[in-house]
């Protein structure tokens, strides 16, 4: 699914793998139990004052499903927990929802000074709408739960936070039109990515390049790539396939990725003609 969180509906980029309940959430939603019955509330009778069903409480109450900010905020006050779920969230593991082989990566991009993405499948996880994120969960296979499709929907979009909190980080997505043109969901959906996409890449630290149907070959044929950049000025890469992914730190194999996506660089369109492409598309959709 192009991100360990299910690009198509894995959790978090393009294979399968389960996503597991961590302590921290366990730890959470115990002390959201313990603070709503000392406020003498049943689950019920929680739910609509924090504007979430009753289903939903159950599972952040479970462990099994990770609490919106929303969520905490209106817990905080309608508990009145003294700042404890608000400090509790903040330890939050942001593991749930992510495929075992991604969280290493996921944990590395939270930090990164640089991060490329090369794909041909599907929209990256990082620039995916919601509604195009629940289309890829709702056909994977084996089918997923509701709690489970709520625990991916819900780690992607804590990964997208580090497109709006990390200014400083530069961000760089080489596409492939048909990404595009597949239309994968309803016609809503599809225009809805590309005015996402279009949107993100008014950022100065995002640069969105369209890898267009006219140009037949290019580096990048043997699928899709991350690279980063750490802190400290190390790099990773991490390739992913249906069932798994390749976390890689050598740094000859490195480099060839490296120079495979430099090359790319300059096969795709600049920065100015993939946004006019994009629009056009979008006004095509």
């Amino acid at each position: 699914m192009a991100d360990g969180t299910g690009g198509a509906g894995a959790p978090l980029g393009c294979g399968g793998g389960e996503p597991e309940v961590s302590d921290s959430l366990k730890t959470f939603g115990e002390v959201v139990k313990a603070f709503r019955k000392r406020a003498r509330l049943t689950q019920e009778e929680f739910a609509p004052r924090v504007r979430y069903s009753a289903p939903t409480v159950a599972s952040i109450e479970q462990g099994r499903r990770f609490p919106p900010p929303e969520f905490v905020e209106r817990a905080e006050e309608v508990l009145d927990a003294f700042g404890a779920l608000r400090g509790a969230a903040r330890h939050l593991s942001r593991q749930p929802g992510l495929a075992s082989w991604f969280r290493q990566w996921a944990r590395l991009e939270e930090t990164a000074v640089s991060l490329y993405t090369y794909e041909c499948r599907l929209i990256p996880g990082l620039l995916q709408t919601e509604a195009y994120a629940r289309t890829l969960f709702v056909n994977q296979l084996p089918p997923l739960g509701d709690d489970q499709i709520e625990a991916q929907w819900a780690a992607r979009a804590e990964r997208q936070r580090l497109l709006r909190e990390r200014p400083n980080t530069a961000f760089s997505f080489i596409l492939e039109e048909h990404l595009f043109l597949r239309r994968t969901g309803e016609a809503e959906v599809s225009q809805g990515v590309v005015d996402h996409v279009l949107e993100l890449a008014e950022q100065r630290n995002v640069e969105v390049q369209v890898m267009p149907l006219a140009q037949g070959a290019h580096a990048g044929l043997a699928g899709p790539m991350q690279l980063l950049e750490t802190s400290e000025n190390r790099w990773f890469a991490y390739n992913e396939g249906q069932r798994g992914g390749l976390f890689v730190s050598e740094s000859k194999e490195i480099s060839v990725l490296q120079m495979r996506y430099a090359r790319m660089r300059s096969q795709a369109l600049s920065l100015d003609d993939s946004v006019s492409l994009l629009r056009q598309m979008r006004g095509a959709l």
